[in-house]
């Protein structure tokens, strides 16, 4: 049996020289969430006709400005091609009140914002700059041709990509290549980086251009040039789920498997851009503090390393948590986080709604099932 050359130096590294050859082969997948398996928010929710957005999924934002009323859920999978590709689980939108003739500044698009370390890999604005390639799993009720715009978030640059929708209501598989760009080298930090956009409506403003198949400074007439146009029927729904991001240029039958991760690497990874401690019909007991004062309830909690400093994003009302202190219940409002507040650890305090004694303990639970209680650390 002849022996085959072995390559030591690109086993190394990860990099061969077919084009055609996973760049990371040990590293997970660049898109968090791309099997669409986490939802720490919920799994559905309703988009009034005004800049309404929201996270069906984690990592995954519909974006809309004024252009007419949606549904965006988790969808659960049970047949098609893409349930027996192994996925479980979608993000889905549907029309709910249709807007058929938009306004010039309307748009609509389905989002993920990769954070700017993680685009390095393409060694953007580089001699060295590297082709990418976006695959997934797609389906709508309508057919035509969609759109996928790439926004460099740091040099207000961009490039697209399209895809045909062929058969109405069929999950189907698609891969887009797109060029490499040797300007505008992407800074090494947690902001934004790649912003990827799969526009479904858009006005004028978003649409007037040409699809820019090579990069080219922002141009927004050219950002939404090819849309299903997802806006104009009630009777329209739009369907993804599979997305990955590979470093190189693929076709679909070269394209390397999908990286499923597990639950809990998933789930950790989400974390640090957002992490619930208490959602609505969860567990009531939450936490555990103490009163800074006679009228302040303080907690001070560690959590998952997140991206920033995080926001507090909470569901609350009237007596919607109460603290349990030397045998008596004490209703609280909602909480404010404190400036103390880090990426590893959060203090957040009651706004003035308590009533107990400075320098004792107690317990924090939810007394309303609307309850949530969150970190938000997205880009």
């Amino acid at each position: 049996m002849a022996l085959s050359k072995i390559d030591v130096a690109n086993m190394l590294t990860g990099l061969v020289p077919n084009d055609n050859t996973i760049r990371r082969p040990n590293a997970k997948p660049l898109i968090i969430n791309g099997d669409m398996q986490i939802a720490q928010r919920g799994t559905s929710f309703t988009h009034a006709n005004s800049n309404n957005n929201e996270f069906p999924v984690d990592r995954f934002q519909f974006v809309l400005g004024s252009i007419g009323e949606y549904t965006s859920i988790q969808e659960s999978l049970s047949s098609g091609a893409a349930y027996n590709a192994g996925f479980k689980k979608a993000a889905r939108i549907d029309t709910t009140s249709a807007v058929s003739s938009p306004d010039a500044g309307d748009y609509f698009w389905f989002q993920y914002i990769m954070e700017a370390q993680d685009c390095l890999v393409f060694k953007k604005g580089t001699s060295s700059a590297e082709k990418m390639t976006v695959a997934f799993w797609v389906k709508s009720n309508k057919t035509g041709t969609g759109q996928l715009t790439v926004k460099d978030s740091d040099n207000d640059r961009q490039v697209a990509g399209t895809y045909a929708i062929s058969s109405a209501d069929t999950w189907e598989h698609k891969v887009i290549n797109l060029p490499a760009d040797t300007s505008g080298a992407m800074n090494n930090d947690n902001g934004a980086g790649f912003r990827f956009e799969w526009w479904l409506g858009a006005g004028s403003s978003y649409s007037g251009g040409a699809v820019p198949t090579a990069w080219e400074a922002r141009a927004d007439g050219d950002r939404g040039v090819s849309t299903l146009a997802i806006n104009d029927n009630t009777a329209n729904d739009w369907a993804i789920t599979g997305i990955q991001v590979e470093v190189g240029e693929f076709s679909s039958t070269t394209l390397p498997p999908f990286q499923f991760e597990d639950t809990g690497d998933n789930l950790l990874r989400c974390k640090r851009y957002y992490q619930t401690t208490i959602m609505p019909d969860t567990s009531d007991y939450w936490g555990q503090g103490y009163y800074y004062t006679n009228s302040e309830f303080t907690c001070k909690m560690p959590i998952q390393e997140m991206r920033a400093q995080p926001t507090l994003d909470q569901v609350s009302g009237s007596n919607y948590f109460t603290v349990y202190s030397n045998n008596a219940g004490d209703a609280i409002n909602d909480f404010s986080l404190d400036a103390s507040s880090s990426r590893r650890c959060v203090s957040f305090s009651d706004t003035g709604e308590s009533s107990g004694t400075a320098g004792f303990g107690g317990g924090l639970y939810k007394t309303n099932a609307s309850a949530r209680f969150a970190f938000d650390a997205e880009l």
